[in-house]
């Protein structure tokens, strides 16, 4: 068994990856709440290997090595590279790729197998193109959805995070924030996708997706775990000894 782990910027995610290809034992903790983290991990079976994308910087990588101490097993920390999986990585510097991007794209590309656009809905939207060949062409980072209506709430004296809902003309501010906030996502994956040739399908995951998906009008598939699916098979990969990607639990 394998527990993928998706260590980000404002929460972390797992699930236990079973040798049959079964996925169990699903869980997320803020990062304000890591506590929840250790009570769920400790109802876990040992895994024989954590893979873990890391993208919150030391303190989450030695928060995850602790979460992990319960266990005698191998830590395996998912990067990006050149190319695994079927995928290659044509950003200009292939490692300066975020680790979840690059699983999100390994993992949506195990699912298509042609064009597509990745969305990842968060903290912050990333909206990234493969092309028919499995090449990760590239994309666009932008603040999530939740990162927006605060923005706005922060930086602006008449207006207050209160809750809004989505109207295509709005007639409150509440509502005039949301929809806006709504119409900026959008907009930009609906742009991103104009680019991809007639068939492409969008796979959209993360937080945020929810909110997204009934205002997109392109086909669109929402998968709820594609960074931990991502992660799984770049693990996978690594223990093969088939990818140059990532690196042990001495790194």
């Amino acid at each position: 068994m394998m527990l993928a782990v998706d260590a980000g910027n404002s929460r972390i995610k797992w699930g236990l990856r079973h040798a049959d290809g079964r996925w169990t034992d699903f869980g997320a903790a803020s990062v304000d709440e890591l506590e929840r983290a250790y009570e769920a991990w400790a109802r876990i079976p040992a895994p024989r290997h954590v893979a873990i994308a890391n993208v919150a910087g030391p303190t989450m990588r030695e928060t995850v090595i602790d979460l992990a101490s319960r266990w005698q097993t191998e830590l395996l920390w998912v990067a990006a590279a050149e190319r695994a999986c079927g995928v290659v990585n044509d950003y200009e510097n292939p490692r300066q790729l975020g680790v979840d991007r690059w699983a999100a794209a390994v993992a949506a590309w195990q699912r298509e197998r042609r064009e597509c656009l990745v969305v990842m809905a968060g903290t912050a939207t990333t909206i990234d193109v493969l092309d028919a060949r499995g090449v990760f062409r590239g994309g666009l980072i932008l603040p999530g959805l939740g990162l927006m209506k605060r923005a706005l709430a922060d930086h602006t004296a008449a207006l207050t995070l209160a809750r809004g809902n989505y109207r295509e003309l709005p007639r409150n501010t509440a509502d005039a924030m949301e929809s806006g906030c709504i119409h900026a996502q959008v907009g930009a994956i609906e742009r991103m996708y104009r680019q991809l040739p007639p068939g492409a399908r969008c796979v959209i995951s993360g937080g945020g997706a929810h909110a997204l998906v009934p205002h997109l009008t392109m086909p669109v598939v929402q998968v709820e775990h594609l960074v931990l699916e991502g992660v799984a098979a770049l693990a996978e990969e690594m223990m093969r000894g088939e990818g140059a990607q990532g690196c042990g639990s001495s790194c």
